[in-house]
């Protein structure tokens, strides 16, 4: 009997112990799941800008990006006329692009989504959303900070074992009301800094308010930087996943 009374005193003052460590990586990942359905929604679909900054150029994209879920993407270059036409597909683990100048389409392996989308600093897994940062990774709370004026959770991502991702960690600011993605710093394997994410102004788009302008600025490569810019985003779109297809890749003017 004192056995038993013993178990049930050590069972209760673990659950003591540790319910606070569960409280608080439930309540992480609930905060980075809003922060991501605040931007992604269940469906979507953007027009964007980026322009690509170099020491001694830079250049201008356009596109069209349409997402459902994690397992759908569809992206399609508009401007400049030179690359008009160019799309890229995912459709749930396959990738592929098609690139109409050249008439061909070629599939994409796992190892490019860490490679630069289009010569910038964006990269192919940021455009076709391969990982997820709510289901890939686990998720704790490490801190508060304030950024541009919101009292923010800083959140520490650390990739599951069995996840197919590219990064060794991620860092990411997300205000306390609203939830926005202000700041997300993204680490290598050896923890070492790649690259980091800024976002700000925040505008009202479609049926909620999110930030429109990002900076992505590569760690080890000064006077190097990628701008993007939202002009116009749907949310919660009706999208069927036959959409997502390479006869659409091909034929882009149904798209438009």
């Amino acid at each position: 009997m004192i056995k038993i009374k013993q178990i049930l005193k050590l069972t209760f003052l673990t659950s003591i112990i540790l319910l606070p460590a569960l409280i608080q990586a439930q309540d992480a990942k609930e905060i980075i799941k809003k922060a991501h359905d605040k931007m992604e929604g269940e469906s979507s679909e953007m027009e964007m800008v980026m322009t690509v900054v170099r020491p001694t150029w830079q250049r201008t994209v356009s596109f069209k990006n349409w997402a459902k879920g994690r397992d759908y993407a569809l992206t399609l270059i508009t401007a400049p006329s030179k690359e008009s036409g160019q799309s890229f597909l995912k459709l749930k683990k396959d990738m592929w692009s098609w690139n109409p100048t050249i008439n061909r389409m070629i599939k994409l392996p796992p190892s490019m989504m860490s490679q630069g989308w289009m010569g910038s600093d964006y990269s192919n897994d940021d455009i076709l959303k391969e990982s997820s940062i709510v289901v890939d990774y686990t998720h704790k709370i490490i801190d508060n900070e304030t950024i541009d004026d919101f009292d923010c959770y800083k959140i520490q991502l650390d990739p599951k074992e069995e996840a197919a991702v590219v990064w060794g960690k991620i860092i990411m600011w997300v205000s306390k009301e609203e939830y926005y993605q202000l700041r997300t710093e993204f680490f290598d394997e050896d923890g070492y800094l790649v690259k980091t994410h800024i976002l700000s102004d925040i505008r009202f788009m479609y049926d909620r308010k999110i930030p429109t302008h990002f900076e992505i600025i590569p760690e080890d490569k000064p006077n190097q930087k990628t701008l993007v810019d939202i002009i116009s985003a749907k949310f919660d779109i009706r999208l069927q996943e036959n959409f997502f297809s390479q006869q659409n890749m091909k034929y882009p003017n149904k798209l438009r």
